[in-house]
C-alpha cells in the first residue's frame, strides 16, 4: 500500500511539478510580450507632444475665428480714441494694433489703460518715419486675419460681422467695402477710378478690380509676402506717400490668380474726417491723389511685368439689394 500510495502520489508530484514549470514558462512569456508592447506605446515625452499638437490644432481653429484690427494713424488723436471705443464691442475682434506715425510724439497709451479695463487688449506701436507702408509689416502680435481700417472709417459691428464670415469662405482673397478699378486706354496707359470708369469691351461702369484696404478683411500671410517683393515697389509707395493698397491687390493677384478681392456692400459705414480736431485731411483731397494712382498703377505694371488685376462685377450684400446693374450675384 505504501509503495502504491507513494507509486500513485508521484505521478501527481511530477505532473505538479510539469504545471508550475509550465506557468512559469507563460508568465516569463506574458512578461516578455507585455515588455515589448510597451515599446510602441507612447512615452511621456510623445503624450506631451501630442498633447501640443492638439492644443496647436485648437488655437488655429480658434484663430481663424477671430481677427486683429490694424489701424494706422497720424494727427488723428481724437478720432483715434473713439474709433478704439467703437470697434473694442466687435464680436470677434481679438487684439488691436495701432501704428502711431506721429514720429516724436508719444501715443496715448496712458490715457487708453486709465480709463480701463477694456475687452480686448490695444497695443501701440510707435514708428520712427511716418510712412504709409509702415501698417504692412508683419507685426510679432499677429496671430489672427487682419482687419485693416483707415483711421477715420467708422464700420459698424454688423458690417464687420458679416464681411468676416464672406471672408472666412474666401480667406485667400481680400473681403472689403471699397472698390476701385483699373482702365486701360487706347494708348495702352492704364488709368485709375471707380465705377464711373467704362471698362473697355463692356457697356457698363460696374466692375471692379481692386478692394480697398482701408476697410477690409486679408489673411496676415499677405504681410509677410509684402516685405518679401521687389525693393522697387516699397520704393514706389515711399516716394508717393501713397499706393500700398493698390500694391497689395496687385501682390494678391498675382499670388493667386483670382480677382484680388471681393466687394461686401455696406449697410452703415462712414467717414469721420470732418470731424476731427487734429487739422490733418485725408490723402485723396490732395489734388495729385488720382494722378498718383493711375501712375502707381502703370509703375507696377512695369515692376511686375505686366497687368495682373482681373476684373468683377460680383457684389456680396446683407439683404440682398441691388446695387448699381451688377449682373452678377452671389
Amino acid at each position: 500500500m505504501m509503495r502504491c500510495w507513494h507509486v500513485c502520489k508521484l505521478p501527481g508530484r511530477v505532473l505538479g511539478i510539469r504545471v508550475l514549470r509550465f506557468s512559469l514558462v507563460a508568465v516569463l512569456l506574458l512578461l516578455l510580450v507585455a515588455g515589448s508592447l510597451t515599446t510602441f506605446l507612447p512615452s511621456n515625452k510623445d503624450d506631451k507632444m501630442l498633447m501640443l499638437r492638439r492644443e496647436v490644432k485648437a488655437q488655429g481653429q480658434a484663430t481663424l475665428a477671430s481677427f486683429t484690427l490694424i489701424m494706422q494713424t497720424y494727427n488723428r488723436s481724437d478720432l483715434l480714441l473713439r474709433l478704439l471705443n467703437h470697434y473694442q464691442a466687435v464680436p470677434q475682434l481679438h487684439r488691436v494694433i495701432v501704428v502711431w506715425n506721429n514720429v516724436g510724439e508719444k501715443p496715448p497709451e496712458d490715457l487708453w489703460n486709465s480709463l480701463g479695463p477694456h475687452p480686448v487688449p490695444v497695443v501701440f506701436k510707435p514708428q520712427t518715419t511716418n510712412r504709409m507702408r509702415n501698417r504692412l509689416q508683419a507685426f510679432p502680435e499677429l496671430e489672427t486675419p487682419v482687419l485693416m481700417v483707415d483711421d477715420d472709417m467708422l464700420i459698424s459691428a454688423q458690417d464687420l460681422a458679416f464681411a468676416f464670415s464672406i471672408w472666412q469662405q474666401f480667406p485667400d482673397q481680400i473681403v472689403g467695402f471699397v472698390p476701385r478699378k483699373h482702365v486701360s486706354t487706347s494708348s495702352g496707359v492704364y488709368s485709375y477710378g471707380g465705377f464711373e470708369l467704362q471698362t473697355p469691351g463692356f457697356g457698363d461702369g460696374d466692375q471692379y478690380s481692386l478692394v480697398l484696404i482701408g476697410a477690409s478683411f486679408f489673411s496676415s500671410k499677405y504681410l509677410k509676402l509684402f516685405q518679401r517683393q521687389p525693393a522697387a515697389v516699397h520704393t514706389l509707395i515711399d516716394e508717393t506717400q501713397n499706393c500700398d493698397d493698390i500694391a497689395m491687390n496687385f501682390l494678391i493677384a498675382k499670388h493667386t490668380g483670382k480677382t484680388a478681392g471681393i466687394f461686401v456692400k455696406p449697410v452703415n459705414m462712414g467717414s469721420l474726417e470732418k470731424e476731427t480736431n487734429g487739422g490733418h485731411s485725408g490723402m485723396w483731397h490732395r489734388a495729385e491723389h488720382f494722378l498718383q494712382r493711375s501712375y502707381c498703377i502703370n509703375k507696377l505694371v512695369n515692376i511686375y511685368g505686366g497687368m495682373p488685376l482681373k476684373y468683377s462685377n460680383v457684389m456680396i450684400s446683407q439683404f440682398g439689394f441691388p446695387y448699381a446693374n451688377h449682373k452678377s450675384k452671389m
